[in-house]
């Protein structure tokens, strides 16, 4: 009998509570309705449910500049008339506005993904999970697509001190640009994202040409697709360049973004994949049997998100779940037929089996030229994440970090709960 994969799950119900204004399409509010899908599958009792920390500026500014993280801290609705030239520097807008609880959004976030890397570094599970992260628009000194801070990276730079090598992986309909320039001139991290490219469709990069710099070249892939593109052409596309991949890349990690916007019927998005289409890209990438980051990312029909992720906890968990919806606290926005399942839509497929030929050998080809070069030689490792000075009686005992890192890692085992009570969900504890 096959050991099961020990699986931890970050979550913090003030991270659904945050609203970035009216008729803006990122709803956190989604997080809220997948955990409660979760909790109604009883996904919870087969897993490690834990509360994020929230990060520390510091760590955030292990990838941001110092400034940026600096102004995100300070500003305020009702202060920002008084910034104007730094809301045009840091790229705050309507894109990315500014609300109330912006920083501790960011932090619950980010700290998730920091704790994912965190628990996979030390071997405390074999996959993290961290729906509420995935903003991988984010820059070092600017916000963008409706991302401030990029806790891909962040969670990607820890799985670093640990790990020779990261393949990142994206499925979210935009390029990731945020993670893909962050290692652009680097072999340690290979990025691939799969997305749609052209018709000026945000945020414009992610050429098939573009394949990384110095150091980097050849370990950035894209794979740009047009319109419609469906479950066998998009699954198929997948495994094959995956596959390749990792068996010449050899990852010691593997962070998954499952971005849920390149699903049929999204608000922002033009693919057709199905949610069985878009979960059998989790499986595959699952099978590999490396230590695994799942994060979240685009998705703007928000109960198709809800839907999405909780399939695809289930397929982490090798749980198959029943397509009638349980009851639960968000029932009301799976009506009228309150089922998992999202049929496809009746659109063209403009992606051509040329088209994906044609992608597929160019993507080989970069891949063959990376099988000659040297393997990447381990740096010594750098210590874990050092926590500022603080004055322990002046901490909440809520947000104290606990005793058993010599090394000072933050590791909330103290924040470990069973999420499975309904009257919980604003906190997650009991």
């Amino acid at each position: 009998m096959l050991e099961k994969d020990r699986i931890s799950y970050f979550y913090d119900g003030d991270v659904g509570n945050v609203y970035f204004g009216p008729n803006h399409p990122m709803k956190p509010h989604r997080l809220c309705m997948t955990h409660h899908l979760v909790l109604s599958y009883g996904l919870h009792k087969k897993m490690e449910i834990y509360r994020p920390h929230k990060a520390y500026p510091i760590e955030l500014a292990q990838f941001h500049s110092a400034d940026y993280v600096e102004f995100l801290h300070r500003i305020t609705p009702d202060t920002q008339h008084l910034y104007a030239s730094e809301l045009t520097r840091y790229n705050l807008g309507e894109d990315c506005p500014v609300f109330d609880n912006l920083f501790e959004f960011c932090q619950i976030y980010a700290g998730g993904t920091l704790d994912a890397a965190r628990r996979l570094n030390h071997k405390t599970c074999d996959i993290a999970i961290n729906w509420a992260g995935g903003l991988h628009h984010a820059k070092k000194c600017e916000a963008s697509g409706f991302c401030y801070i990029n806790d891909l990276v962040l969670g990607i730079l820890e799985l670093l001190k640990y790990h020779a090598r990261v393949l990142y992986i994206d499925i979210d309909v935009h390029h990731g640009d945020g993670v893909e320039e962050a290692f652009y001139f680097t072999d340690r991290v290979m990025t691939v994202s799969f997305h749609k490219y052209g018709d000026l469709f945000f945020p414009g990069t992610g050429d098939i040409k573009d394949i990384g710099e110095r150091e980097g070249k050849y370990y950035a892939i894209n794979i740009p697709l047009k319109d419609g593109i469906d479950d066998a052409s998009f699954t198929r596309l997948f495994k094959t360049i995956i596959a390749k991949v990792v068996e010449t890349y050899l990852p010691g990690a593997i962070v998954l973004q499952c971005g849920a916007d390149s699903l049929a019927r999204d608000r922002l998005g033009c693919f057709n994949l199905s949610i069985e289409g878009h979960a059998e890209c989790v499986k595959f990438v699952k099978k590999f049997n490396i230590p695994l980051l799942v994060t979240g990312g685009g998705g703007y029909t928000k109960e198709n998100v809800a839907r999405c992720w909780a399939v695809e906890t289930g397929v982490l968990l090798d749980t198959e779940l029943p397509n009638e919806i349980p009851n639960n606290e968000y029932i009301e926005y799976f009506a009228p037929d309150y089922t998992l399942k999202v049929p496809n839509l009746n659109m063209d497929n403009l992606n051509s089996k040329t088209y994906l030929s044609s992608i597929k050998v160019q993507v080989m080809e970069s891949l063959r030229s990376i099988q000659h070069a040297p393997g990447v030689q381990m740096q010594e490792v750098p210590p874990d994440f050092y926590i500022p000075d603080f004055d322990e009686d002046e901490l909440d005992p809520d947000e104290r970090v606990d005793q058993h890192t010599q090394d000072k890692q933050i590791h909330r085992d103290d924040e470990y709960y069973e999420g499975d009570n309904d009257n919980d969900h604003d906190d997650g504890t009991r």
